[in-house]
């Protein structure tokens, strides 16, 4: 099996207890890509079913530390899955129009349609992450979006909206390589700001901030998977397989057809 780490709602959690390497079960790099190209023609099955079915959704939300591998995940995960069926937003700084509206606005807006997987890069909870490790806005304003989240992921929920939200958790020093190698190739330069240096020295405070946004936001409704990411070969593996279980316990159905189209003959 592939499982990634899950904790109880209102239960503590420290990142640093989780192992970014950890393999669950007998996997290697070889396996997992048969196992990874599996998952994803079931994928591409059902989420055709899903968009024939047209009542429900699917919105995969994936967290994580600069260069986690979200773009990445996403690639291998969505491979072969038609692009009518499934959407794609990334957030990065709010625009004058999204701040002239409340911090969940652009996000609602986002939410994939009925027939739809939606994929966040980023998600709501950089409205707890960043604002907090930036003091962008005041503590009391930031620590009451918690429970603003949580009532929005009811709300989308109730509304047949299936959450799966996923944190990438790589390590302090996976993160310096990758970075390290983005410099290294000048075709992967583009990538690299010097920004992220200075992002790279509030490690501390950005772990502690998803610390809290993991142990606040973890509801049974939109629960949270911890997803150990220094290997890119198993993140990929374990969110794959999430996402396929997620899809078959939705049992997604084909809708009948028209009446009276039997023996009909297009001429």
């Amino acid at each position: 099996m592939c499982r990634p780490v899950t904790f109880e709602p209102g239960k503590k959690i420290k990142l640093e207890d989780v192992d970014p390497r950890l393999i669950d079960g007998d996997w290697d790099k070889e396996s997992a890509k048969e196992q990874i190209a599996r998952n994803t023609a079931v994928s591409r099955d059902l989420a055709y079913r899903l968009y024939a079915e047209n009542r429900r959704a699917v919105l995969l939300v994936l967290q994580g530390m600069d260069t986690a591998g979200k773009d990445g995940t996403i690639r291998t995960v969505m491979t072969g899955i038609s692009p009518a069926s499934c959407s794609i937003a990334s957030f990065k700084q709010p625009s004058s129009e999204e701040l002239d509206h409340d911090f969940l606005w652009r996000i609602h807006n986002a939410v994939p349609r009925r027939g739809e997987i939606g994929i966040f890069n980023r998600s709501q909870d950089e409205d707890v992450l960043v604002v907090r490790v930036h003091n962008l806005v005041p503590k009391a304003e930031w620590r009451s979006r918690y429970e603003r989240i949580n009532e929005f992921e009811r709300l989308i929920t109730e509304g047949g909206v299936t959450i799966v939200k996923c944190f990438l958790h790589i390590s302090h020093e996976e993160q310096r390589e990758r970075l390290q190698a983005r410099l290294d190739n000048p075709e992967k330069r583009w990538k690299f700001s010097k920004a992220d240096l200075s992002e790279r020295k509030l490690w501390p405070d950005y772990q502690e901030a998803y610390e809290d946004a993991l142990i606040e936001c973890n509801t049974e409704h939109a629960p949270w998977r911890i997803i150990p990411s220094d290997r890119k070969w198993y993140r990929n593996l374990a969110v794959s397989t999430l996402l396929r279980e997620t899809l078959e316990r939705m049992n997604p159905q084909i809708p009948e057809s028209e009446a009276g189209l039997e023996g009909l003959v297009v001429e």
